[in-house]
């Protein structure tokens, strides 16, 4: 939990940070590419190459191209159509989708993973609800794959780590991770990118260097390392805390105006799902026991 709950600060910047110094100024494929190749050349130094399963390692590029290539392209193609609360609000049904899709791997139904998960959704729609306005169908399609495909690299892997257990610790191979991101991410940039809206401020390069060392880097490689130390349910509900920490950024640094009220009371609902998801690993518990 430690580990989720550092990512889920260092990554409640990211939306401000983007939608206020890149969203329409920086290339969005540049963005990605940048923050990608800096996270690569954090582990590409330390990455083993040789003596791990391949389905391990495989996996890890997998994940790499769903959770950061395909997730990151959509969310910064997401920021041209949309604002920051639009983003925020469309980005709440990631925890169904963890939660669905731990199920669907482990060929199961969890009840109580999913209530718990549609409780934290429920927390995000209070604090972040507001009418839309506009074209926002493609956002929010963008944004519903960017959803899916994150969901679905932190739920592989999860089970990777746990199907696949090496002595050498994660540090060592996470750089696979990163070149699997790099295939998308470097194609996308070279058939799509526009070279003319490179960063060209002090400001906007130092934005993209702080986040591909920090929120790319470090949150990553944080949130992958921490899946495997809590249950499914759990992991769900960190995806939902990023919405009301990401408003206390935007209220704390750009005094942008909150309902307190509303963000206290989505808050609030978010941690409940989190005592439902444990109520109901303990329910689980004892059944299996008295069996």
């Amino acid at each position: 939990m430690p580990y989720l709950i550092i990512v889920t600060i260092l990554w409640a910047f990211s939306f401000s940070l983007i939608g206020q110094y890149l969203a329409a100024q920086v290339d969005s494929d540049f963005a990605v590419l940048l923050r990608v190749l800096i996270a690569a050349a954090v582990f590409l130094p330390l990455t083993v190459w040789h003596g791990l399963p391949r389905r391990l390692l495989g996996g890890f590029w997998l994940a790499g191209a769903l959770q950061f290539g395909i997730t990151y392209l959509c969310l910064y193609r997401s920021f041209n159509v949309l604002s920051v609360p639009e983003v925020l609000l469309f980005t709440v049904l990631t925890p169904i989708y963890v939660t669905l899709l731990d199920d669907a791997l482990a060929r199961r139904f969890n009840r109580w993973a999913l209530l718990a998960a549609a409780v934290a959704v429920g927390g995000g729609v209070i604090i972040r609800f507001q009418p839309l306005h506009g074209e926002y169908l493609l956002g929010f399609l963008l944004l519903q794959l960017a959803n899916f495909t994150f969901a679905a690299g932190q739920v592989l892997c999860r089970r990777l780590l746990q199907q696949y257990p090496v002595t050498l610790p994660l540090y060592r191979y996470f750089g696979h991770f990163f070149l699997g991101a790099l295939l998308l991410a470097l194609p996308s940039f070279l058939l799509f990118g526009n070279a003319e809206r490179l960063p060209q401020t002090a400001m906007q390069w130092g934005v993209l260097v702080y986040m591909g060392l920090f929120a790319t880097a470090l949150g990553m490689y944080w949130w992958v390392k921490g899946s495997v130390q809590v249950s499914a349910g759990t992991l769900a509900i960190m995806n939902e805390l990023h919405v009301p920490a990401g408003l206390l950024v935007n209220v704390l640094i750009w005094n942008r105006d909150a309902d307190l009220p509303r963000l206290a009371l989505g808050g609030a609902v978010i941690m409940a799902s989190l005592w439902l998801n444990r109520l109901g690993r303990r329910d689980s518990a004892a059944m299996a026991t008295a069996a």
